[in-house]
C-alpha cells in the first residue's frame, strides 16, 4: 500500500519540476534574445505550464512512472541494487525516455526545453527527483 500512496506524490514532483525547468529554460531563451523578462513574467508562466499542462504532460509522467517504479522494484529485489538509487536512476530514465520516445514514434518534441541535451537532461533530473521523492513516501509509516 505505501508504494500505491507513494507513487502519487512522486509523480506531482516528477511534473511540477518537469514543467518548472521547462518554462525556466523557455524564459532564459526569450531573454537571451533581448525580451525583457521580469520575475512576475516568469511566475506567471510558470503558473499557467503547471495548469496548462495537466491534461497532457502529467498524464505522460503518470504512465512514464506507472512502467518505471516496478521495474525498479524488480532489479532492486532480484539484483540487490541499492534502493534509492535503483528507484532514482528509474525515474531518470522514465522522463528521458518518454522525450525520446515520443519523438521517435510521433516526430514532435513535446517540449521546446528538450531540444537541448541540457533541457533532456533537466527533464531526467525531474524523474530522478520523483523517484527519490517515492523512496522516500515509501519509508514513511503511517
Amino acid at each position: 500500500m505505501r508504494a500505491i500512496a507513494a507513487y502519487f506524490p512522486a509523480t506531482l514532483v516528477t511534473y511540477l519540476l518537469g514543467s518548472l525547468l521547462s518554462t525556466l529554460i523557455i524564459m532564459a531563451g526569450l531573454a537571451d534574445l533581448g525580451m525583457p523578462v521580469t520575475f512576475g513574467d516568469v511566475v506567471s508562466a510558470v503558473l499557467f505550464d503547471w495548469l496548462g499542462l495537466l491534461g497532457a504532460y502529467l498524464p505522460l509522467v503518470a504512465l512514464s512512472l506507472l512502467i518505471a517504479l516496478p521495474v525498479a522494484a524488480q532489479l532492486y529485489r532480484r539484483l540487490g541494487l541499492p534502493r534509492t538509487a535503483t528507484y532514482v536512476l528509474a525515474g531518470f530514465v522514465a522522463l528521458v525516455a518518454l522525450h525520446l520516445i515520443m519523438e521517435a514514434t510521433l516526430g514532435l518534441i513535446g517540449f521546446a526545453a528538450v531540444r537541448s541535451t541540457f533541457g533532456l537532461l533537466l527533464q531526467g533530473l525531474a524523474g530522478a527527483m520523483g523517484g527519490w521523492c517515492f523512496v522516500l513516501f515509501c519509508r514513511v509509516r503511517g
